[in-house]
């Protein structure tokens, strides 16, 4: 769980190398493009670009490099020959293995213009997501994590989604430990330096509720409202965190938020 210097500068590579993708993967999502191209073009990125490994192709039998969430997808949607609309807005989330470790991140975009409604609940996902990353520091706790995340959403009248979570990471995709997206200060394990792990909020316009579709992957929204969802990779520090998939496209909105300027 705790990871080594070596280790850490092998995440620290990762991450950098899956933050790339999302940059380059956004100059091509516009309507008319399908998920399977955008799938697509991320395994030729990662492969023939990056000289890396799809991290996701074949973990638990998953056939694609990416997953493409749209509109009330909430995770793990299925690329698809479905062109996407003008109006959607889609999460693509994005593992990429290289030497061995894993970065994992995901990102939301809106297909051309989008509702006002729809680009709100983008924007308060994001900033759940950074409230989350800015809970993360030695001594803290996993319940101070969740706990930041789910009042914030609240505070906007949106659902967290509970049966779906942050995970540990490293030479594997998943290990522990599981971070949750809502829970109460001070409660759960307490974060050391060396931990690395997702922080991934699932935030839904109308209820939490959520269902399974037949195909055993494609979680849904229960009302069919939309839902959104960001994703990074967290080093926790000596004396605080480090996002190790920030994309050098976000970093000066990331650091506008941790100055307060866009909460």
């Amino acid at each position: 769980m705790i990871k080594t210097a070596t280790e850490i500068i092998k995440m620290r590579a990762a991450g950098q190398l899956t933050a790339k993708v999302l940059d380059a993967v956004s100059e091509i999502i516009k309507p008319g493009i399908t998920t399977l191209e955008i799938d697509a073009f991320c395994e030729d990125y990662i492969v023939n670009t990056l000289h890396a490994e799809p991290g996701s192709k074949g973990q638990y039998d998953y056939p694609y490099t990416v997953n493409t969430s749209v509109n009330h997808v909430v995770c793990h949607g299925w690329p698809t020959t479905k062109a996407l609309e003008k109006g959607d807005i889609v999460n693509v989330d994005v593992t990429v293995r290289k030497d061995g470790y894993y970065g994992d991140s995901s990102m939301m975009f809106s297909v051309g213009p989008v509702a006002a409604h729809a680009k709100r609940l983008i924007d308060v996902t994001q900033h759940c997501l950074y409230l989350g990353i800015l809970a993360v520091r030695p001594g803290a706790t996993l319940g101070d994590i969740g706990h930041v995340i789910q009042r914030y959403a609240y505070a906007h009248h949106y659902a967290v989604v509970r049966e779906y979570c942050g995970h540990g990471i490293g030479k594997k995709m998943h290990e522990e430990p599981q971070i949750t997206h809502f829970g109460e200060p001070g409660k759960g394990m307490v974060l050391k330096a060396g931990m690395t792990f997702t922080i991934e909020p699932m935030i839904n316009q109308g209820k939490a509720a959520v269902k399974v579709l037949k195909d055993d992957w494609t979680v849904v929204t229960k009302d069919k409202r939309l839902s959104a969802q960001w994703e990074h990779t967290i080093l926790v520090t000596d004396q605080s965190f480090e996002v190790l998939t920030l994309r050098d496209s976000e970093k000066k909105g990331f650091e506008a938020f941790i100055r307060g300027e866009s909460k």
